[in-house]
């Protein structure tokens, strides 16, 4: 018997249950990894509440871990018991002691790098990968607007855009926050609990505004980016933690000047295993390197049957960083 996090109907952090399971083998192409630690992402809200409902109930929650490779199924050559993996995206039930992946999903875990940072790093690093070394390749010296610059995603990219000698100006919702999105490497932050965003930015630029807008609040800052976007900008809007932008009139970016606007996906960048190995190659030595650090506060470690007191923290907006589950705390 083994434990994970199921809920059967969509909610809030009240749906989810802590409940006994038998893992079963392996499939075809598949391993079974026990869980050492298990990231808790913000997209984890958005399936449990019902924005991205599972299939079937009851169902399992979170599509990140790292841990060790205990069994194999048919086909699984690349990989082998006692193996260190991480993965990211491999189907719901990552909240849980044991979980079967798609082996093309699993990552060699080096060494070096603990299974509590991989676990808090890939998925959120995975994402700073594609936005800014493929959506939008940015480089050395270019100014760019980045919402939630102290949550997860956000320090990473800090982290990363200080690397390419990029300027990376965060939106941050407190002066704490501020202070965490400096220290990670941020060029400018803006608070917008007090400060208009896009009359920032265009002070930050001495009017010229940004070529690109990296946004995963969603609705509530949709208008601010497009206002901090220059002429032929970039919108890039990869989240809904204020809620989904919907019913957009596209005559607004003709309006605002002849503007882009993508909504890109980790799945849409990263599609077989070849390009899953390079990039968390490049990502794990960022790591291994120290040009990224990742810590997590034990306030924000949670044992596995704490998984709602982690959900309602994290939707409260009173976490900075990275979230982990730990099996067996």
């Amino acid at each position: 018997m083994a434990k994970r996090i199921q809920f059967s109907a969509t909610g809030g952090p009240d749906v989810l249950e802590y409940v006994d399971f038998t893992p079963a083998d392996p499939g075809e192409h598949e391993v079974q990894v026990e869980n050492r630690a298990i990231g808790i992402n913000y997209i984890d809200t958005y399936v449990r509440s019902g924005l991205y409902p599972p299939a079937t109930f009851p169902s399992g929650l979170g599509t990140e871990a790292a841990g060790v490779v205990t069994k194999v199924g048919g086909g699984v050559s690349h990989l082998k018991p006692g193996d260190r993996v991480v993965y990211a995206q491999a189907g719901l039930g990552a909240y849980s002691d044991v979980h079967n992946v798609p082996a093309d999903k699993a990552a060699p875990l080096p060494q070096g790098i603990s299974f509590e940072v991989a676990a808090a790093s890939f998925l959120k690093g995975l994402t700073v990968y594609y936005l800014l070394r493929q959506t939008h390749e940015v480089q050395p010296g270019e100014v760019f607007l980045f919402h939630a610059a102290a949550g997860g995603v956000g320090l990473i990219a800090c982290q990363w855009a200080k690397a390419l000698g990029a300027k990376l100006i965060g939106t941050v919702s407190s002066d704490e926050k501020a202070e965490r999105a400096k220290q990670a490497g941020a060029w400018a932050v803006i608070n917008s609990q007090r400060e208009d965003i896009a009359a920032r930015v265009a002070e930050l630029t001495q009017g010229e505004k940004v070529g690109v807008v990296f946004d995963s609040v969603g609705q509530a800052t949709w208008l601010d980016s497009l206002n901090s976007l220059k002429r032929r900008g970039l919108m890039v809007s990869f989240g809904n933690a204020s809620g989904p932008v919907t019913g957009v009139d596209l005559g607004i970016l003709n309006q605002k000047g002849s503007l882009f606007v993508t909504r890109p996906s980790l799945n849409g960048y990263v599609t077989n295993y070849e390009e899953l190995l390079s990039a968390s190659q490049e990502l794990f030595a960022m790591l291994a390197g120290g040009v990224i650090q990742v810590e997590v506060p034990e306030s924000q470690k949670f044992p596995l049957s704490e998984a709602k007191r982690a959900h309602e923290l994290l939707q409260s907006r009173r976490t900075q960083g990275s979230s982990l589950l730990i099996p067996g705390r």
